[in-house]
């Protein structure tokens, strides 16, 4: 099985919906619900495809089955790093798939981004198996941010990682 990562198209609005509408990956992610095709291809256009580094997660068919992202910071004194965030379809949970996709993704942003020197994941601390993904891939556990961000309108704690350009990428 091969994962590859490329950007998002229109046309993978259909393949998109089939796991972003999922409440389970919902509840384990912070995308919202997508109440029709045309919110979810508004979602594409105005979100992910302007995206500075926003991919689809695909399989050998090239079917988009989640996403990975990197978003640079954006000022001058905080630009040495990025954040990454990520999704997947449930029916391909427990599979390594996030994994391979978060090792070719710092890989690459690391390349692309030669300003970039620190990779961050910010994990709800309910979420143990993405907390594992992120582990798996390199990343460094730093601690708790308690009552940190507000996801679906509630505060919660999230564990914060970090992966540096000097770190060894696990293989």
């Amino acid at each position: 099985m091969e994962i590859t990562l490329r950007p998002y198209q229109l046309s993978d609005v259909d393949d998109f919906m089939e796991w972003a509408c999922d409440d389970e990956v919902i509840l384990r992610s912070r995308l919202r619900h997508y109440s029709s095709k045309e919110d979810a291809v508004s979602y594409l256009k105005e979100v992910a495809m302007p995206h500075p580094w926003y991919r689809a997660i695909c399989l050998d068919d090239n079917r988009p089955i989640g996403f990975i992202s990197f978003m640079p910071a954006s000022t001058e004194c905080d630009r040495c790093r990025g954040v990454i965030s990520y999704a997947l379809g449930k029916k391909y949970w427990g599979q390594g798939i996030t994994t391979v996709a978060v090792k070719k993704t710092v890989s690459i942003v690391f390349e692309e981004f030669p300003h970039v020197e620190r990779v961050e994941g910010f994990v709800n601390v309910e979420n143990k198996e993405s907390q594992r993904v992120l582990e798996k891939a390199g990343f460094l556990k730093e601690g708790v941010l308690r009552k940190y961000i507000i996801v679906k309108g509630k505060t919660i704690d999230v564990v914060m990682y970090s992966l540096l350009s000097a770190d060894p990428i696990s293989t």
